[in-house]
């Protein structure tokens, strides 16, 4: 029984939706690196412009550096609440000129901004638990009582950097789910209108009559759909023609158990006409022998229901690796007698083992097939040959009348009869081209070396592994 593994089209969106979340994962992610990015630029730059604006009041006074802070070099950030500005002013001796204590210093190797022109470094760091962003900007000093270079330090939180890189992020995350929820809905709409064609595909299948064999029509089949249409027009072709096969055989059959079964009836019937004893058993024994007829007949029917199964299985990889000496070893003791009784000769050569892939039951019955045709069609006092030779050729000969060439062909239809006055029902030689066909074998008819018939059946592979 076939499992089901759930829609087509909800795999189909399932897979979508994990591909969006995974771009969605990455957009994310570039959004908020690009938006921290874009946040630092910006921020950098308003950092180190409160950095030249307190460096714009640095004065000499009474031999010492001040620095008159401007309210616009730390008003740049009012807008801002999220974050927090500390400053810090350094002499040229390292001194505490104006500012905060302990601002952190840049990070030894840290290099020299080259996006402005100015002697400044960019870095992060942390004061008093919180992290923050500084800029150390460098500036000469040249007054008649202070020369040298001062270092003022400008430090601002992250709160207002994370808060933009955040805004970015959800801004592109909420506008990549729009996307998304709007691509899934178009997809599901998509989807259902190109499966559309299969359900009316599936309708017209279902709506069909059990002995409906016809075509599917190939109107409005998409070009994916097309091998799928072609392949079960195909098997229905084929299913079409074992069901002709089999009418045909059933009808055939029925016309062959006919005429025996009302010949049998007449005779009985004639019999039980008849006041004397003798004749009684004359009938008795005549009617014995149709019967005996018949069963051969039903026998040969059945074999040919056996071989569709056994086929199947050799299709299906269930051949058996078989000694075909051996099997041809069997069947000569179990037909010696039948052989003796009709004052014929039954020889078996098969000096070594001789492997061929098969099936058991199947090969048994070609086996039996082949010498009772060949018993059947040689007079008393014949010789009838089963020969195994390797690579797996089976040949069974016979000194009987043979076949002559133009009808070689024809022995192997169903209940075809060179005499139809003889005693067989014509399906022998026609069970043993089918079960030849179901391994793959050949059949060649030829005349023997004393005039009779020589059958060889060739196995494909002789039984390599």
């Amino acid at each position: 029984m076939a499992r089901t593994i759930g829609s087509l089209r909800g795999r189909l969106l399932s897979l979508l939706a994990l591909l969006l979340a995974l771009l969605m994962a990455f957009s994310g992610w570039s959004a908020y690196w690009n938006g921290r990015a874009a946040a630092d630029s910006a921020y950098d730059r308003t950092l180190l412009a409160s950095a030249r604006a307190i460096a714009d009041g640095l004065i000499s006074q009474n031999g010492e550096l001040r620095a008159n802070v401007p309210y616009i070099a730390l008003d740049t950030f009012a807008y801002d609440s999220a974050g927090r500005i500390f400053y810090q002013v350094l002499g040229p001796a390292g001194q505490l000129v104006s500012g905060y204590e302990g601002l952190p210093e840049p990070p030894p190797g840290t290099p020299r901004t080259d996006d402005y022109p100015a002697l400044a470094r960019f870095y992060d760091g942390e004061y008093k638990g919180l992290g923050v962003r500084l800029v150390s900007l460098l500036q000469p000093v040249s007054e008649p009582e202070v020369n040298g270079i001062a270092e003022i330090r400008v430090a601002e939180t992250l709160g207002a950097r994370e808060r933009m890189a955040r805004g970015l992020l959800t801004d592109t995350l909420w506008r990549i789910g729009v996307l998304a929820i709007a691509a899934l809905a178009l997809v599901w709409l998509a989807v259902s209108a190109a499966l559309r064609p299969l359900g009316r595909l599936s309708e017209a299948v279902e709506e069909r009559q059990p002995d409906d064999l016809r075509p599917l029509p190939m109107v409005d089949v998409h070009r994916e759909l097309k091998p799928l249409v072609e392949a079960l027009n195909h098997f229905t072709e084929r299913l079409r023609r074992q069901f002709e096969r089999q009418a045909q055989f059933i009808a055939d059959a029925a016309h062959e158990l006919r005429t025996p079964l009302a010949a049998l009836k007449a005779r009985i019937e004639l019999g039980l006409r008849e006041q004397s004893p003798a004749r009684w058993r004359q009938t008795l024994e005549e009617s014995a022998a149709h019967t005996e007829r018949l069963t051969h007949l039903a026998n040969q029917l059945l074999s040919l229901g056996r071989i569709e199964s056994g086929a199947q299985a050799i299709a299906e990889g269930g051949a058996q690796r078989l000694d075909l000496s051996r099997l041809a070893r069997e069947l000569g003791l179990a037909m010696a007698a039948l052989a003796y009784k009709r004052g014929i000769a039954l020889a078996l050569e098969a000096e070594r083992p001789v492997f061929v892939h098969g099936e058991p039951t199947l090969l048994n019955e070609l086996l039996s097939n082949l010498v009772d045709n060949a018993l059947a069609h040689t007079p008393a006092g014949g010789n009838v040959v089963l020969r195994v030779q390797a690579p797996g050729v089976l040949e069974v000969e016979d000194d009987g009348p043979g076949i002559p060439p133009g009808e070689r062909d024809k022995v192997f239809a169903r209940f075809y009869r060179r005499d139809t006055q003889g005693p067989g029902a014509g399906l022998g030689l026609a069970i043993v081209g089918e079960i030849v066909r179901a391994h793959r074998a050949s059949i060649t008819l030829d005349e023997g070396a004393q005039g009779g018939l020589r059958v060889s059946v060739r196995f494909p592979d002789g039984g390599a592994d």
